[in-house]
């Protein structure tokens, strides 16, 4: 996690904090599980455990990059958590209140949200507002939708919070999921992917497609990141083979599909 990332829709990665509990679909093959718990032992997953706090060093680093994006002249892009949930009901408030202070200071760049607990992050959005005056401009607030059901229970959630961008993570996508029209109206982005590592599920082309289709239909910003480690064998849904997410890449019909809100 840092200043150099291989997440290719974020420009950094920011972990206030490490630790979660699996909640759907999604979280089946954890990445970060797999790597902080398993591997490393670094912390322990799933509910009733402690989240670990990253130390005070770490915190520091999105304050050198909003200098060094201001003193640029440009914007850069932060996904915060990749090693947890900023949403997550087992981490204090107050932890998060030290995120959103940190936010709020670094008007330089673009904090990139993205939770699976939208309906904690209604309540927390709704707190901070009554708590202190806050600028949340440069918040992207994302959820993850995988199937039909999450989109179902979500979204909705997602579209009730004030956030100036709202996203779709569509990964790991596990069935064509059918966007409705009121909420295309209001979403700005969707990310789209396969998944990788131990256990990767593929994705079927027509799931994929049926996303990037409903994005050019309502003009929202289409980002397909990834097939995973399974390349379909061609334009059909029936075939696919394990060669590894770097050589299946990311090109849907010929292309890739790189998109951000403006």
């Amino acid at each position: 996690m840092g200043e150099v990332t291989e997440i290719s829709w974020t420009d950094h990665t920011f972990n206030p904090w490490i630790g979660c509990t699996k909640v759907s679909a999604a979280c089946d093959n954890c990445y970060a599980e797999a790597l902080m718990d398993t591997r490393w032992g670094k912390v322990k997953w799933g509910a009733g455990q402690h989240r670990v706090r990253t130390n005070a060093a770490n915190w520091r680093q999105p304050v050198k990059w909003n200098k060094k994006a201001g003193e640029a002249g440009v914007r850069r892009r932060v996904f915060c958590a990749s090693l947890a949930d900023v949403f997550d009901a087992e981490v204090s408030n107050d932890w998060r209140d030290d995120l959103f202070d940190l936010i709020d200071v670094t008007q330089n760049l673009d904090w990139l949200l993205l939770t699976k607990r939208p309906q904690v992050a209604k309540k927390y959005w709704h707190r901070r507002t009554l708590s202190k005056p806050w600028n949340s401009s440069n918040i992207w607030l994302g959820t993850t939708v995988e199937d039909q059901k999450m989109a179902e229970l979500r979204i909705p959630i997602l579209l009730s919070i004030p956030a100036k961008v709202r996203f779709l993570s569509c990964e790991p996508l596990q069935e064509l999921v059918r966007l409705k029209d009121e909420w295309l109206l209001h979403l700005d982005w969707i990310i789209c992917g396969g998944e990788s590592g131990p256990g990767a599920r593929h994705v079927n082309p027509s799931w994929a497609r049926s996303l990037r289709d409903d994005c050019q239909r309502s003009g929202t910003f289409f980002f397909f990141k990834q097939w995973g480690d399974w390349m379909p064998d061609g334009p059909t849904d029936h075939a696919h083979t394990r060669i590894g997410k770097k050589a299946a890449g990311a090109r849907l019909d010929g292309r890739e599909h790189r998109e951000f809100p403006r």
